[in-house]
This record gives structure tokens, sequence and C-alpha cells, in this order.
């Protein structure tokens, strides 16, 4: 047990470590493309290292992998120079049962991950998105959210707001039905209200058809509410593309939050493949990370007497990628529908861990 804890405390050990370094690059990387980014604006260093604070940990969580890999050739490579290895294997413990407390550590770091930096990257992922839209005058914002209500959207020009909720929306973004606007000035007062059965979205502008029409500048809107009896015209910036795209962000959303996302785009008429299958990429995260101690085990859990160690680190790296890049490619197939959605989340993991055991049991036993 006592040796148990020691390896995983100096795993641990390498994990922070790699992970504070590419913490600091990736920040300063951001840091300088934030201030060329709102250079226009003549954005303020303290500014820009702000959006870089909460735009960083987005991308540090998606080569989480690659850190984990990175953190076992360092700790195998650091047992094997001084020694370490050599000792515990003329202790007689066996390979495999040395590999036990780096493993649960992995399996620990994962579950932490999920559980909690997960929810943290969501919230910060979505603040740099509502500061650098502050930032840019509105543009570029998130124009559609999805609550058990049905659907959100807003869109602005310079004589004021309009939010719009549906009940639902067509795959294509082009149509809502049990659609409401909400007009409002430019000061945010609310200056009147239109039903309408359908909105049809055309060239810079919305159709609505069966529209009711509410002003509320009149002495009594209700009963000097009018209904139009052609299609009244609305003007809109917003395309389909934008709609559709709204509806895929799924790393805007905390992994708790998954399954009641998947349940409201399912119930607005859509396809949730896309946030099933991130929610079950995430409970595969663990295994993932656990799968890539083992393959850095595989190449580098050797005696640096051996020889051929920056080889060896070369193959371990080579194997982390091509997991990695696995990973991704299982996952567009299982977002377009060309493989099941748990094929795409567990093949990945559940396969290099198994390759990696067989690699290790051929050179631990012959």
């Amino acid at each position: 047990m006592t040796l148990d804890l020691y390896i995983a405390r100096r795993f641990l050990g390498s994990f922070l470590r790699v992970f504070g370094i590419f913490l600091g690059v990736l920040l300063l990387i951001d840091l300088i493309e934030q201030i060329r980014r709102f250079s226009d604006i003549g954005i303020g260093l303290s500014q820009a290292l702000l959006l870089a604070l909460l735009n960083v940990p987005q991308n540090l969580y998606r080569i989480l992998p690659l850190l984990m890999i990175l953190s076992a050739i360092t700790l195998f490579l650091g047992l094997a120079r001084s020694s370490e290895l050599v000792v515990v294997r003329a202790s007689g413990r066996a390979g495999l049962r040395f590999l036990l407390a780096p493993v649960a550590t992995a399996l620990g770091i994962g579950l932490l991950a999920v559980a909690v930096f997960n929810p943290l990257v969501a919230a910060t992922s979505k603040e740099y998105e509502r500061r650098s839209s502050a930032l840019t005058g509105g543009a570029g914002g998130s124009v559609l959210s999805l609550s058990a209500e049905g659907l959100w959207l807003r869109q602005g020009d310079a004589t004021g707001q309009t939010v719009i909720h549906a009940g639902q929306m067509s795959p294509e973004g082009t149509e809502l039905s049990g659609v409401t606007f909400h007009l409002f000035s430019p000061e945010g007062s609310v200056t009147g209200r239109i039903e309408a059965g359908r909105a049809r979205l055309q060239a810079g502008e919305w159709a609505l058809e069966g529209a009711k029409v509410w002003t509320f500048d009149a002495d009594n809107p209700e009963t000097s509410a009018s209904l139009a009896t052609a299609p009244l015209r609305l003007p809109t910036d917003l395309t389909p593309a934008q709609l559709i795209e709204g509806l895929g962000e799924q790393g805007a959303v905390a992994f708790w939050d998954l399954p009641a996302q998947a349940q409201s785009l399912e119930r607005a008429g859509f396809s949730a493949r896309g946030f099933r299958l991130e929610h079950q990429m995430e409970l595969a995260l663990p295994l993932l990370l656990a799968a890539m101690v083992l393959v850095a085990a595989g190449f580098t859990m050797r005696h640096a007497r051996f020889g051929k160690t920056g080889q060896m680190v070369l193959y371990a790296l080579m194997a982390g990628f091509f997991i990695f890049f696995l990973r991704n490619f299982a996952q567009v197939l299982g977002e377009n529908g060309q493989i099941p959605v748990l094929v795409a989340a567990w093949t990945p993991p559940v396969a290099a861990a198994l390759l990696s055991l067989s690699l290790l049991l051929h050179l631990e036993d012959g």
C-alpha cells in the first residue's frame, strides 16, 4: 500500500507539472490571440488576460488524453532513470501489479475531470462568449437556446431587439411553429408582441402566417390588438445556418445537463444524437485516460540501460496521437449516424486498453 501511494503521488505530480506547463503555454498563445482579435477596439491587457483565462480551459479539456500520456511517459522515464523500477521488480512485484496505482490515479483524474472540470469548462466557455460578444457589439454571440418550454431566439438592429419564442423548429431551420415575437425598443422597454401559428425564415425577413399584433403604446393593448389577414413580414439578419449551428454546441453544455438538453432538443423536433454521443464520450473519458497510461507503460516501462529510450518515447507518443485521432474520427462518424453512439464513444478507449494490455502481457510474460 505504501508503494502504491508513493507511485500514485509521483504520477499525480507528473500530471500536475505537465498540466501547468501546457496551461502556461496555451494561456500565452491565447493572450496574444485575444489582443490581436480585439485590437480594433483597443482592448487592455487585463481584459485580454481575463478572456484568455476563460477560453483556455476548453482547450486544455480537449487535449486531456494527450496530457495524460505525456504524464505517464514522464513518470516511467523518471522511475527508470532512478532505478526505482528495477528495485520494484527485484522486490517481486509484477509489472501489471505495479501499474494499478497509476491506472487508478488516471481513473480518479478522469472522474474528477468529468464531474467537476467539465461543468467549469462549460461555464467559462459561456462567459467567454458573452464577454467577447459584448466587446464586438453583440456580433457573433449565441442567438439560440433551448429550454423545457421550447426554443428562444434573439435578433437586433438599430430599431431595437426582438426575442422570439417557438415551440418547434423545422430540421432545416427555416420554419418555426407556435411562435411569439417580443419587441423591445433600443432603450430596453417592451413595445409590442406578435403571435403567429407559423413563421418562415426567408431571405432577410420572417414571414408570419396568422399573426396577431399587440401594440403596448396603445391605451388598451388587448382591445386594439389586430389580426393580420396577409402574411406579416419582419426584417431579420438570422440565417438557417446560424440556427442549426446554435443547436449543435455540445461543448457549451455541462456534463450533468447533457441528458436534459438532449430531451429538450428531441421535443423541439431535432435529433439529439450529438448530445447523447457527447454524454457517452464523457462517460468513457476516465477509461480513455487509463488506456493512455497503459499505452505509455507498454513502450517506456523499461530500464534505461536497454537503450533506444528516445525511440520508445516516440512510439508511445505516436500511439497516443493515433488513439486521440481515432477517438475524434469515431465521434464524427457517430454524429453523422454512420455508427451507433455506444460504438463511437466506447470502442476507441476499450480497443486502446485491450491492445496495450496485450502488449504488456507479451513483454512481461513473453
